[in-house]
């Protein structure tokens, strides 16, 4: 380390404490140690135990969690903006077209009322002396009697007309209500996600790179033990690994994108983030599921862990914040987290919130 650097995990710590205190409430660290005198020489290299690299593991876990939660919430506002736009472009659409039946009814009615005028200003007993046959008489007050009726029928749809062109006028403004709310949801969960990477990305730059090499070791273990202890409960016992053929094309997807990176918010084709991942996989397969993983956890039929297959979603956390999709043999692939790429994984090196189908029909 630099001269006048503060140890590792002083940094690490400050860094969470500025920035996990603020996004998770309740959640409290030890002060920062205070930094050395300006007088004294910082010739001694601090060694970071791995006790403390470990604190380091789960607090940069925590960040980039937050992080994904904080994603999520983006990835279901712009969801969101997009409907409500498409909403909005039929609704307008619906108003110019309602604008010129009104227009075209307008013009229909007055034709009609002109007609009246020139045809029917006369009583009928006037109409009834002047005719030389009474027949004509009787046949050009039949018409007179229909043409009145038309007039009035389109009154009638002029004024239908008139009041579907206000809802949808007034419709429309609540789209754009709901578009300006959404944008002030999508940008505050923006400002969160970056504030998160950020704080996490700072934590990763201040260790060394011997130091980044035995973090890295000890996600591995980290993930190694959950899966252990996954396997160990008995859960592939039952498990049938036959998938649809839906489920093996959107395997095929997600698989092929192994090595690409993580991006928060992106679906692809060059970077993804979890749920990116697993919507457009399926989509690639013909399924039209949900974009976020709180959405496809909330919407998507759930099965038991034991009746998982191949193309299942299986939702981490407790706030349903990551997704992977199950490719057999007890593993899954995902888009871990920024600064990672899309990778096979143990499918229980995460805590299994559950498991959602997006092919139910397939059955």
């Amino acid at each position: 380390m630099g001269a006048g650097k503060r140890g590792v995990l002083t940094a690490a710590v400050t860094v969470v404490c500025a920035v996990t205190v603020l996004a998770v409430p309740g959640t409290a660290f030890a002060a920062p140690t205070p930094p050395p005198d300006p007088g004294t020489t910082a010739s001694v290299t601090v060694v970071t135990s791995d006790v403390e690299l470990e604190a380091v593991r789960k607090k940069l876990d925590k960040l980039y969690r937050a992080a994904a939660k904080a994603t999520d919430e983006y990835n279901a506002a712009e969801e969101k903006a997009r409907q409500q736009t498409a909403q909005v472009v039929r609704l307008a659409k619906k108003i110019v077209e309602g604008r010129e039946k009104l227009d075209d009814l307008k013009d229909r009615a007055g034709a009609a009322a002109a007609a009246q005028y020139r045809g029917g200003g006369l009583p009928p007993e006037a109409r009834l002396v002047l005719s030389d046959d009474p027949q004509d008489f009787l046949d050009g007050a039949g018409r007179v009697r229909q043409e009145q009726h038309a007039t009035k029928g389109l009154l009638g749809e002029m004024t239908r007309t008139q009041r579907d062109l206000e809802e949808y006028a007034e419709d429309a403004r609540e789209q754009m209500r709901k578009l300006e709310a959404g944008r002030k949801v999508k940008a505050a969960a923006q400002k969160r996600v970056e504030r998160q990477i950020e704080a996490a990305e700072k934590m990763e730059a201040e260790l060394e790179q011997e130091e980044k090499e035995r973090l890295a070791r000890l996600e591995r273990q980290a993930a190694a033990r959950a899966q252990a202890t996954w396997l160990s409960s008995g859960v592939l016992d039952e498990l049938t690994s036959k998938a649809t053929a839906q489920g093996r094309e959107a395997v095929a997807y997600a698989t092929a994108q192994i090595g690409k990176p993580y991006q928060w918010g992106a679906e692809g084709p060059n970077t993804f983030d979890c749920s990116g991942l697993t919507s457009q996989a399926w989509l690639a397969a013909g399924e039209t599921i949900p974009r976020t993983s709180q959405m496809q956890w909330q919407h998507l039929k759930r099965v038991d862990v034991e009746d998982m297959r191949p193309g299942d979603l299986i939702i981490y956390w407790a706030d349903a914040s990551h997704v992977g999709m199950y490719v057999g043999d007890g593993v899954m692939v995902h888009a871990p987290r920024p600064g990672r790429t899309v990778t096979l994984a143990g499918a229980g090196s995460m805590p299994i919130l559950g498991v959602v189908r997006p092919d139910p029909a397939a059955e």
